[in-house]
């Protein structure tokens, strides 16, 4: 509703303006005029009023670097003006000499802020040169966990609040994954463009491509590159490949591994509780069966080699925790 308020009083002001504006022409000027001047100025509101709906998205980060870009411009423009203007001959007219180093100035400011804004945060009306932390601290994510896929099922329960950082490199190495001869390989690459597309198209998401290329960057490879930008950014890094969890340790970069997250959110089964299963395939042992759980856990059971296919009530005798995730081992409930 204030929105709505707002660009009323803005129209009516334009209105207003345009009435101004045709109160100070001579009364010789022809009637077509103050009406000419009318309609343009009205359609000029309306035009920013239409652009306002719909980009209802607008980035704080983005308009303060064009803001600070313009205003440290027209800054520098003065000063400079000031320098130079003892040196240039009194008859010389000025004003076009000025106004181009204006354009200059404006357009370089306002390029090097957009460029830098992920190192900066700018708070209007007051610039607090930090780093860029937005609430949380931001995720650097690897091309591994796009494909995995969980992320993005992670991030819409809302249990992520942080932004969430895709390097172009590794966009670049997961675009060359989709376009490989190895079937396979491609179906991969497919699978996380297609992550990272439905990752875009949500609005609680926030998600950046990091196009810039920094000088400690140049010529590492990409498990090092996301260690060294998550550094540069002060964020964590989101993987779930075991190296580069490993890497990121060593130079004391935070890391969200997937897969510890995973087997954290499952279900626990303490010894002697009981619960039913399925029973897959045969296992090692000459009286072992083999059932899974909904979430992929293993559980090895005790004479119930020559149940499979049945369904089975058993009883928990212990747990065994892997890299590879936790193992279950149970024997057939007795009735």
């Amino acid at each position: 509703m204030a929105l709505i308020i707002l660009r009323c009083v803005f129209l009516l002001c334009a209105g207003g303006v345009s009435a101004i504006i045709n109160t100070s022409l001579s009364s010789d000027t022809s009637t077509s005029v103050p009406w000419l001047i009318f309609a343009g100025i009205m359609t000029l509101a309306t035009v920013v009023v239409v652009g306002d709906i719909y980009a209802p998205r607008k980035r704080i980060d983005t308009i303060s670097a064009v803001y600070f870009g313009v205003l440290i411009g027209v800054l520098l423009t003065y000063i400079l003006w000031i320098a130079i203007a003892p040196l240039m001959d009194q008859s010389f007219n000025g004003r076009g000499l000025q106004l181009v180093i204006g354009l200059l100035m404006c357009y370089i400011c306002t390029s090097v802020l957009l460029q830098t804004k992920d190192d900066f945060r700018f708070l209007i009306p007051y610039v607090e040169f930090v780093r860029e932390v937005k609430g949380f601290k931001p995720l650097v994510l690897d091309t591994s966990v796009v494909i995995d896929g969980r992320i993005a099922d992670l991030v819409g329960t809302g249990v992520f609040d942080n932004q969430l950082i895709m390097p172009r490199f590794a966009l670049t190495e997961l675009q060359a994954i989709a376009d490989s001869s190895d079937k396979l390989r491609r179906t991969r690459g497919r699978r996380g463009l297609d992550v990272l597309n439905r990752m875009r198209a949500d609005e609680n998401v926030d998600l950046m491509i990091f196009d810039r290329e920094l000088p400690e960057l140049a010529g590492q490879t990409v498990d090092l590159k996301l260690v060294l930008l998550a550094k540069h950014l002060d964020g964590k890094v989101v993987t779930g490949d075991f190296n580069l969890n490993k890497v990121a340790k060593l130079h004391n970069v935070p890391v969200i591994n997937l897969n510890e997250i995973s087997n954290s959110l499952r279900p626990v089964f303490l010894p002697d509780e009981t619960f039913r299963i399925k029973v897959i395939k045969a296992g090692e042992g000459p009286e072992q069966g083999i059932g899974y759980l909904d979430d992929g856990t293993m559980v090895v059971i005790e004479g119930a080699r020559h149940k499979i296919g049945q369904d089975l009530d058993v009883r928990v005798t212990s747990t065994l925790q892997t890299n590879a995730g936790k193992m279950i081992f149970a024997k057939v409930e007795s009735r």
